[in-house]
């Protein structure tokens, strides 16, 4: 259970970046940021070859490690509370 104020913030964090990213690309052309909008890999596509940032490493880097450790956390923490349903006895016990 404590694994999902984590996978939370991660998420928060992966928003920002992906928000970056977005209206970077909108501001190239909005052909590009619809593409980025709503093709789910071009992201990665754009953030390592089209983006230019002054601080381009750390937002692709905060976009890609944060969006696996949301995944991983809230993998995590959805183990945690099946296990912990699993143990409870049924209601009216």
């Amino acid at each position: 259970m404590p694994l999902l104020p984590l996978a939370i913030l991660f998420g928060v964090v992966s928003l920002v970046c992906a928000a970056l990213l977005l209206t970077h690309a909108f501001r190239r052309s909005v052909g590009t940021g619809v593409m980025v909008l709503l093709i789910p890999c071009y992201m990665l596509v754009y953030a390592f070859s089209q983006f230019e940032h002054p601080r381009k490493n750390l937002i692709v880097a905060g976009f890609v490690a944060s969006t696996v450790l949301t995944a991983v956390f809230l993998g995590m923490g959805a183990h945690g509370i099946s296990a912990a349903m699993a143990r409870m006895p049924p209601p009216g016990f």
